[in-house]
């Protein structure tokens, strides 16, 4: 019997550049980006306030997980969590507007046809399906038994 290796740690993600994962590498990358352009377009003071709440939000989103999650997948659900309602109502007058057409269905009785074969026959057909359908009847009645050459 083959073996096969089962991989033990899939949630983990794997070190890409030193001991950051790709996912937080590229957080301090974007987080880098903002630092540099604040530098070119606010004055010092600005800068050095932006600069200190960007690389803390950066280490949050990098570093920092709720439940074992990422941090950005808590971000994600309570996002999707606040755009919903709070407070579901159920409207009970808007069904009163639509009518229902009332559809009449015939139903027939179809009772399958039973075919009841003698023991003789029903050897014949055990022989055909354990041979796969080498042996063939040798009976001058044509067979219902469908052979399929495969």
């Amino acid at each position: 019997m083959q073996q096969f290796t089962v991989p033990q740690f899939i949630d983990v993600e794997s070190k890409v550049i030193g001991p950051l994962t790709a996912r937080q590498f590229l957080t301090f990358v974007a987080a880098t980006v903002l630092i540099g352009l604040s530098y070119l377009y606010f004055d010092f003071d600005l800068f050095l306030v932006l600069s200190v709440l960007i690389v803390m939000i950066a280490g949050i989103f990098a570093f920092l997980k709720v439940n074992g999650r990422p941090f950005h997948f808590f971000v994600l659900n309570l996002i999707q969590t606040l755009k919903k309602p709070g407070l579901r109502i159920w409207n009970h007058k808007i069904g009163k507007d639509l009518k229902a057409e009332i559809v009449n269905i015939e139903y027939k009785e179809q009772i399958p046809k039973k075919e009841f074969y003698n023991k003789s026959r029903l050897a014949e057909l055990s022989l055909v399906v354990d041979t796969k359908g080498q042996y063939q009847s040798t009976e001058d009645e044509p067979s219902d038994i469908q052979i399929d050459p495969n």
